[in-house]
């Protein structure tokens, strides 16, 4: 459904565009963002590589699994149908560790492992179980401790001071997951109160 809005969008511009004679500025338009975007994500993938070098390094020696020690009786609370033993738990725990230090690309293939293994908990059934609408909940607000992409971008526009950011970013997705976790409890509640598993 979103390529068809994004693609009625763009035949919508062009069509505008010839209309009123400003194709030239639309073309235009079009090359210097594209040489823009190649530009950004080649400086991105060098700060991409730094981070996800730390966070191996930080993995080979067992600080994640630490980190992710801290958090696991929080999230047995949050997933109480989740055996603490599975290796959806362990990916849950890895996907949130990777969110925290702002390695979203990072934690996307951790986040689908979860997904499938919560999928099969839920008897590979194609409607979503309880844990796993808690685990988008919580994926989507998740708590970033080092906003490391939005830094990168900061820098590569010459920003005055990149890390600025970390105290506000900080603040909102606590909230937003504080925000995530209420509403996600609040319809699992008055779903069980209606009998709807």
């Amino acid at each position: 459904m979103v390529n068809v809005i994004w693609v009625v969008l763009t035949i919508i511009g062009l069509v505008f565009a010839v209309i009123n004679g400003r194709m030239a500025e639309v073309n235009e338009a079009i090359f210097q963002s594209a040489n823009e975007a190649v530009t950004l994500c080649i400086g991105l993938v060098s700060v991409l590589v730094f981070w996800l070098g730390m966070m191996k390094i930080a993995q080979e020696a067992g600080l994640l699994d630490k980190l992710a020690g801290l958090c696991r009786p929080f999230v047995k609370r949050l997933f109480p149908e989740v055996p603490a033993d599975h290796p959806a738990m362990g990916y849950i725990l890895s996907n949130m560790m990777a969110n925290m230090f702002g390695l979203g690309n990072a934690a996307t293939p951790l986040g689908i492992k979860a997904m499938e293994q919560l999928k099969q908990l839920n008897g590979g059934r194609d409607s979503a179980s309880r844990s796993m609408i808690t685990f988008l909940a919580i994926n989507t607000s998740s708590i970033t401790l080092i906003p490391t992409t939005v830094i990168a971008i900061r820098m590569k526009y010459d920003s005055a001071s990149p890390t600025e950011i970390v105290g506000p970013t900080l603040v909102a997705t606590i909230l937003s997951a504080i925000g995530a976790i209420c509403i996600d409890r609040y319809f699992h509640h008055r779903r069980t109160k209606r009998g709807v598993k």
